[in-house]
């Protein structure tokens, strides 16, 4: 889940765009000394969400188009807004403290 939401992010950047080739399954493995099937399962999730592609000549590439670079913006901006939100509440604070400190701190 890490190295997918890593790469969502890196798209969602823009340091990662569509024909990008990824590192091989065993690079990554190595360079993060992880276990292999691991990146194995983050290769697959990426795969089923639509945002790698993987051939027996290229590779695994990034393929991003509108509707998926929606998606992860959509899931990421959701995820980031909903942690800030527990957090606040995990803390006592109001929704009117949570808005004047949005407001104080967003310029």
């Amino acid at each position: 889940m890490q190295a997918a939401l890593y790469v969502k992010r890196q798209i969602l950047l823009r340091r990662a765009v569509s024909g990008d080739k990824l590192p091989s399954r065993r690079e990554i493995a190595a360079q993060l000394s992880i276990n292999p099937n691991t990146v194995q399962k983050a290769f697959k999730l990426m795969e089923d969400e639509g945002y790698v592609r993987t051939s027996s000549t290229l590779g695994s590439v990034i393929y991003v188009d509108e509707n998926i670079l929606r998606q992860i913006e959509d899931e990421l901006t959701r995820e980031l807004v909903k942690s800030f939100i527990d957090s606040a509440k995990e803390v006592n604070l109001s929704f009117k403290t949570v808005v004047e400190l949005i407001s104080k701190h967003w310029e």
